[in-house]
This record gives structure tokens, C-alpha cells and sequence, in this order.
């Protein structure tokens, strides 16, 4: 019997059509005249910090296979976990964060989910042998862990820049670290504060746990001086929803905390290949094209050199303005996230409202330290920053 295509499957194959085409088209806005309407699609430089911007080529292969992943007749959201099809989705993706990060056989790595929320505890519970750990308190989720493993056991502040609201990395060289701590543990690159670790700490022996969420994948990583690396991915990677674990197999172990959740147990995901339970399957697949991206552009050497190129933009500008200022210590500045002030709250306001009328995004600082906080991933294209310091120059014109 022969079937016709109905009106909602004529538009979706002409959406289809159009989006191989989509080059052809401004790249912030694109009009369509389509089944007799005009709509616009626009997109906005957005600066948000997590979760935040992800590659259009990457958001576009995605639309493209919504309804019908390769010829298997359904969603990578309608799929199980269990298919050979997920298998090879997970399996290819794992095998491509391997490449670009060249992680050596002896770690393992691990998709998870609970944010690094989960890790917090996940860390002291797994890796508390000696029920003590030296902590690095840089930013807000560095103290977060940090008061998380307190509840485990002995959690040492062995440096702090609390005293100065975050705004630099402290001296790390000759910490006093306790002979008995299990692990050193830092947040390497600070998304509220803008600071990052450009020197790894000396942990005089100890392993190094680091919470990379607003770094991951910016820069390449010797991944041998780390026992734990661990992020959420929705800042530079995919979607909310996922943690990427990178653990050395050492450390994973049975001899866990008494009480430790079976979940929580990094050798339960181990022994699985993170498969003992659903795991968010369609971050990680987005995950996977998000790595494809990287190694197309020329993985992370290449990131590497494209991230100081925006950053020495926005940083240039601020450094010679008479109206903005940055708020870090300029030896530990970040790539990824720019926090400035204008030094009065009205005006940063009247920035806020005037920037986003304009186009950019998710300027407006954490709602702890307010200001504005720029934050300007991999998938953030140089004319985003590029765009935004010609407006902050007007801005800064009209209102002297």
C-alpha cells in the first residue's frame, strides 16, 4: 500500500534540506519562508558559563539525526542503553576522549552523572584510606568539596585565597602537606572568580584529584600527574547531565568508606564500563560529536592556541580601559572565564541590560560576586569576542 507524507513530515524533511544549507545563510540570523510563515532563527553570542555555548556544526548534526540516528528508526533518546547501536555510540566516544586527551591504559575512564556535586563525596569515600586529605581552597567549589569530605574525614585547608575573595592562586611550591593525607585536592580552573592553576601545586608524593569542569579539554593535560580528574561537562563538552572521570586504575579499588553508596563506588562504574545503571545516553552522545569537533579542528593544541587568542582580546581591552577593570591577579588569569566591573553597581546593571539588547548573552556575574564575568569556551567563535569588545568600547564611549 502506498502512504503519503502528511503536512508535519513534509516540513521536517524541508527543515532537513535547509539545514545542509545553512551556510548560505548569515550565521547570527537566518530567514526562512517556509509551508506559507516567515520565521527567524537567531543566534546569540552567549556567555554563559555552564551550561554553555556548544559547536552549531555539532548542534546541527544533532537536529539532523533527532528523529532517525543513522538508519535504526528512532531517536538516540528513544534507544536502549543496552543496543549494539548505544554501544558503539558510547564506546566511540570514549575511544575519541582517549585520543585527544591521550590517556594512557592504566587510567579508566568513566561517564557518570550526579555533577560534581556527587564527587564531592564520591572522592573522600573512594580514595579516604587514611581518612585524611589536603585541600586547596581557591573558589567557591573547592570549599564546597572541601566542607563535602569533612563529613568523612580529616580535611586540611593547606592553602586558601579567601582572604583576597579568590582573586589569585596561592603559592603552592612547599605546602604543608600531612605525611598521611590520602590525596591533594584542588579545582584547577575557578568559573566564579576567573582564576586558573597555570602550575600545577606540589603534592610532595600525594595524588592529585582535580576538578577540571570549567577547563576540560580547553588545553592539552599530562594526564599522568593526576590520580583523579574529574568535570562536569556542560561548560566546554556537552550538555548538563554527564561527568567525565579519568581515574587511575590503582585508585579504584574495594576497600571504600563503610556507608559508600554502591553508585557512588567507582569501581561499580568500572566494572561496567559505566554502564550499571542508564547513564545519561544522549549528553554522552553529544559528548562524542563534541570530541569529533575537537579533533577536526585539530584537538587540543589547537584549542589551546584559539582560547589565549580570545582570551588576550578581552584581556588587552580591559587592561587598557578607563571604564572596565578585570578582578583577578593577571599571573592567574583564566581562559575560559573573564570576570570585570565597571566599579559601580549601576552601571554594570545598565551594561548587563544593554549588552543582552544587543545580542550577547549571560554577561551578568555569579550571584555571588556579582559585576559581569565573560566566559568564553571552545565552541565560543573569536568574532563573539571579538564583537563584544566593540561593544564594550561604545559602552565605555557613552558613558565617561
Amino acid at each position: 500500500m502506498l502512504t503519503y507524507p502528511n503536512e508535519n513530515s513534509i516540513i521536517i524533511i524541508v527543515w532537513q534540506i535547509l539545514l545542509l544549507f545553512v551556510g548560505l545563510f548569515d550565521k547570527n540570523r537566518i530567514n526562512i519562508i517556509l509551508c506559507g510563515g516567515f520565521f527567524t532563527m537567531s543566534r546569540v553570542y552567549n556567555f554563559s558559563a555552564g551550561p554553555a555555548v556548544l559547536p552549531e556544526e555539532v548542534l546541527k548534526e544533532a537536529a539532523e539525526e533527532m528523529l532517525d540516528y543513522k538508519g535504526c528508526g528512532m531517536s538516540v533518546m528513544e534507544m536502549s542503553h543496552r543496543s549494539k547501536v548505544y554501544d558503539s555510540i558510547i564506546k566511540g566516544a570514549e575511544k575519541l576522549f582517549r585520543e585527544i586527551m591521550n590517556i594512557p591504559d592504566n587510567y579508566k575512564v568513566l561517564f557518570l552523572q550526579g555533577g560534581a556535586h556527587a564527587q564531592f563525596s564520591a572522592v573522600p569515600m573512594n580514595l579516604m584510606k587514611n581518612k585524611k586529605a589536603a585541600y586547596i581552597v581557591t573558589g567557591q567549589w573547592a570549599k564546597r568539596a572541601y566542607q563535602e569530605a569533612q563529613q568523612y574525614g580529616e580535611a586540611v585547608a593547606v592553602a586558601s585565597s579567601a582572604d583576597k575573595t579568590f582573586s589569585y592562586i596561592p603559592d603552592c611550591s612547599d605546602l604543608d602537606i600531612p605525611e598521611d593525607a590520602d590525596y591533594v585536592y584542588i579545582c584547577e580552573n575557578n568559573t566564579i572568580y576567573g582564576t586558573k592553576f597555570w602550575e600545577l601545586p606540589n603534592t610532595k608524593g600525594k595524588d592529585l584529584v582535580a576538578d577540571v569542569i570549567s577547563c576540560f579539554l580547553s588545553e592539552p593535560v599530562d594526564v599522568t600527574k593526576y590520580g583523579v580528574i574529574y568535570g562536569g561537562v556542560q561548560k566546554n563538552i556537552g550538555p548538563a547531565g554527564v561527568v567525565i572521570a579519568i581515574i587511575r586504575e590503582d585508585l579504584i579499588r574495594d576497600d571504600v568508606l563503610p556507608g559508600t553508596p554502591t553508585i557512588l563506588k567507582w569501581k561499580t562504574q568500572a566494572d561496567a564500563d559505566s554502564l550499571y545503571n542508564t547513564p545519561p545516553c544522549y549528553g554522552i552522545y553529544i559528548c562524542g560529536k563534541v570530541f569529533k569537533w575537537i579533533k577536526k579542528m585539530g584537538g587540543l593544541e589547537a584549542m589551546k592556541t584559539l582560547n589565549e587568542k580570545k582570551a588576550k582580546i578581552l584581556y588587552d581591552f580591559l587592561d587598557q580601559s578607563k571604564l572596565f577593570k578585570g578582578t583577578v591577579e593577571k599571573k592567574d588569569r583564566s581562559l575560559m572565564n573573564v570576570p570585570f566591573i565597571t566599579g559601580n553597581d549601576e552601571l554594570d546593571a545598565k551594561f548587563i541590560k544593554e549588552s543582552k539588547a544587543a545580542g550577547f548573552e549571560n554577561l551578568k556575574g555569579h550571584r555571588s560576586v556579582g559585576g559581569m564575568r565573560a566566559s568564553i569556551y571552545n565552541a565560543m567563535p573569536i568574532e563573539g569576542v571579538e564583537k563584544l569588545v566593540e561593544f564594550m568600547k561604545k559602552f565605555e564611549e557613552e558613558n565617561s
